[in-house]
């Protein structure tokens, strides 16, 4: 968590510098001074992601008892989860952008993409062989490769000179490409936490567009939050003790128009 904090301050720093260092230009001259009055325009973005979950763990998760059959691979007779925790891997996005004019101050915008990224889903153990007992740490890594279908409301500041600042909001239909809950494991003493398919996500961002002499340079940044519980349960200790599973992702985003 504290990890998540320090990125998501990185971002809003990023932002501030970004803005302070073309401020202080004070540009004189107005570049694209025709560009947000036309009623379409398209361009491409990259951005870096970083995605992460928000885990609702099962009731009286830490009290259920898994049996052998349960912890495949696991060295014990039984094992019950103390703990569930989940942590973000540096990921990245790419995508087109589509703008349509919806007045002098709101866009409507379409920006389907790809998004590359991986999450990690960190367990605590405790196992139980005869007598003994010990406790366990165990990661779960999951790759997912989604294909992104955002539509949102971009609402726009007042240009000043060639700044703007603006808000977006809207939902984001995702595919995971891959997701394989179809696929049965290669080695079945190596449990694969998989996910659905399919997720929606309710998006947030805020940013600043930055007018050039030859297109129109933004950044932001942007919260997704996912509605869908995404875990794929088979029964075992590691998707069972998971009641909902929901996606997050942060991202900051370099869009050029």
């Amino acid at each position: 968590m504290r990890q998540i904090r320090k990125i998501h301050f990185l971002g809003f720093l990023f932002l501030l510098i970004s803005v302070m260092v073309y401020s202080q230009e004070g540009p004189s001259v107005m570049n694209l001074p025709k560009f947000d009055r036309a009623s379409r325009h398209f361009g491409f973005y990259v951005s870096g992601n970083q995605m992460f979950f928000t885990i609702q763990p099962a009731d009286k998760f830490q009290q259920k008892v898994w049996n052998r059959d349960q912890i495949p691979d696991l060295v014990a007779d039984s094992a019950r989860v103390i703990g569930i925790e989940s942590s973000p891997v540096p990921g990245f996005s790419i995508g087109l952008v589509s703008n349509l004019r919806l007045g002098e101050y709101f866009d409507l915008r379409f920006l389907p993409g790809l998004q590359f990224g991986e999450r990690e889903l960190h367990y605590s153990v405790m196992q139980f062989s005869h007598a003994d007992s010990s406790i366990v740490n165990i990661s779960k890594n999951i790759n997912s490769t989604f294909i992104d279908f955002p539509l949102y409301v971009k609402y726009k500041s007042k240009r000043l000179n060639n700044f703007r600042a603006f808000v977006t909001a809207g939902a984001s239909y995702k595919i995971d490409l891959a997701s394989s809950t179809k696929d049965k494991a290669e080695n079945p003493s190596n449990v694969v936490v998989k996910l659905k398919k399919h997720d929606f996500t309710g998006d947030l961002g805020v940013g600043f567009d930055f007018y050039t002499v030859y297109f129109k340079f933004s950044t932001e940044i942007k919260m997704s939050y996912g509605i869908n519980d995404m875990i794929y349960r088979e029964g075992n200790i590691y998707t069972d003790s998971i009641k909902k599973l929901s996606a997050k992702m942060f991202q900051i985003s370099f869009t050029f128009e």
